[in-house]
């Protein structure tokens, strides 16, 4: 189960379907990847003080999802992590890669938050439509989400609309849950 209301979620992802669950084979192991402990340094449970950014589990992810499939479409869920790291071990499904990168440049996260995010930019920002972000990267001792959520906070994006996913995919595989490559 995932949680004791639901054992699986059929999700429309890249014109297919896929289905979210627990792998229930008492052989499965957590990927090698992420078996190492000795990584960056542990992010805090709520790193972005004074900011109301809030820190998410993998049952308010999934109902994030859930949302997104039923065609919310104010909701996004951004995999933070570079794309050598997304090659390694996959995403979790509906996600869409936006390297952390891409946010250390002003003018591509001013790109970004125009043709991803929804946001009116100009000599003011408009974030009446903008996009509640579910963002995520490795893990608790990952800093690729905590450094992308930084700078959208640094240029005005509101908190309210940023969740921060700190297990990642270390908690999401260490779960068992589905993974889409």
């Amino acid at each position: 189960m995932i949680t004791s209301n639901l054992f699986s979620l059929d999700i429309k992802y890249n014109d297919k379907t896929a289905t979210i669950m627990r792998n229930q084979d008492k052989k499965n192991e957590i990927v090698p990847f992420y078996r190492k402990t000795a990584r960056g340094t542990i992010q805090a449970m709520h790193p972005f003080k004074p900011h109301a950014v809030e820190t998410l589990g993998e049952a308010e992810v999934i109902d994030y999802i859930k949302q997104m499939n039923a065609g919310n479409e104010s909701i996004i869920l951004i995999d933070s992590r570079t794309p050598a790291w997304v090659k390694r071990s996959g995403m979790i499904p509906s996600a869409v890669n936006v390297p952390f990168t891409k946010f250390k440049d002003t003018t591509e996260t001013l790109e970004i938050m125009e043709d991803m995010f929804d946001v009116i930019t100009g000599e003011t920002f408009d974030f009446s439509h903008a996009k509640t972000l579910v963002m995520y990267c490795n893990g608790n001792w990952c800093g690729q989400s905590p450094t992308a959520i930084r700078k959208l906070l640094a240029m005005g994006y509101p908190a309210a609309k940023i969740k921060y996913y700190r297990g990642g995919m270390q908690s999401w595989t260490a779960l068992g849950l589905t993974v889409t490559k």
